[in-house]
């Protein structure tokens, strides 16, 4: 009889133990799942804000021909019977807090013209921004090569504004931009605008080195002169079309430009 107490007694707490450890198993487990899903909560939480407060962008410009700091972009195709034909110019970008991150391109009518470049700029303040871009406008080889023999070109700018002046600042610091020896050419450029006025705006700028394969230039030389004029033609009462136009000289290469454009 007592070896039977004893059995029965052993048996009463093994099931109790196998109680316990399917309660602590269940409770484990509810735990890892709400601690799954306070983790998810945060992390969507956290998600949330950077999408309320970025904001992507995008937009497109046409124009009469590609004139960049004074330089034709085209000017340099053999064979092309119309130089300084239209391109569509389109862009995407993505702002959050001071940083903008984005796209732009660039793409003749006529097939001539290929540009896709990448850019990442932060705004210090209202007044100060530093940018850094990729450019790639030559497309001989790999788009992915950033190595040797690369077809990208990288640029830092830094850019001002004090009151009615607008100041920029450009250096070409690695990539495809070089001297004839093969030396980097660091090819730079200065602008200095002034606003005339809401709808005017006219500027100054120029080459500050040698740049055989940017600006043309065998050392220092004034490449953009010009004057810029925007204006809105009313569509309907709910949209208007922003035109501009600028006129330009390029005194180092003895040259002269007109370009209009609209904004989609």
């Amino acid at each position: 009889m007592f070896w039977w107490f004893k059995y029965y007694s052993y048996v009463c707490i093994v099931k109790k133990m196998k109680r316990l450890t399917t309660k602590k198993k269940v409770m484990k487990n509810l735990v890892k799942k709400m601690t799954m899903g306070f983790v998810v909560l945060a992390l969507g939480s956290s998600l949330s804000v950077v999408s309320a407060q970025g904001a992507f962008s995008t937009g497109a410009d046409i124009v009469s021909s590609y004139v960049w700091r004074g330089v034709p972009q085209d000017r340099v195709v053999t064979g092309n019977p119309s130089l300084g034909s239209p391109n569509i110019q389109p862009y995407v970008s993505y702002c959050i807090g001071g940083l903008t991150a984005g796209a732009w391109a660039s793409t003749s009518f006529l097939g001539n013209v290929k540009e896709v470049d990448l850019y990442a700029t932060y705004a210090f303040s209202s007044a100060l921004s530093l940018t850094l871009t990729d450019y790639n406008w030559n497309f001989a080889g790999n788009y992915f090569n950033y190595g040797s023999g690369t077809d990208h070109v990288f640029e830092a700018t830094l850019a001002g504004t004090v009151g009615s002046f607008t100041g920029s600042l450009n250096t070409m610091f690695a990539g495809a931009d070089k001297l004839a020896s093969g030396k980097n050419a660091y090819s730079s450029y200065a602008e200095l605008g002034y606003q005339i006025c809401p709808e005017a705006k006219c500027f100054v700028g120029a080459a500050l080195n040698e740049s055989p394969g940017v600006y043309y230039t065998s050392g220092f030389g004034v490449t953009n002169v010009g004057l810029k004029v925007t204006k809105s033609i009313a569509i309907t009462d709910k949209f208007s079309l922003p035109l501009y136009g600028i006129v330009g000289l390029n005194p180092d290469a003895k040259s002269a430009f007109f370009v209009a454009g609209i904004t989609l």
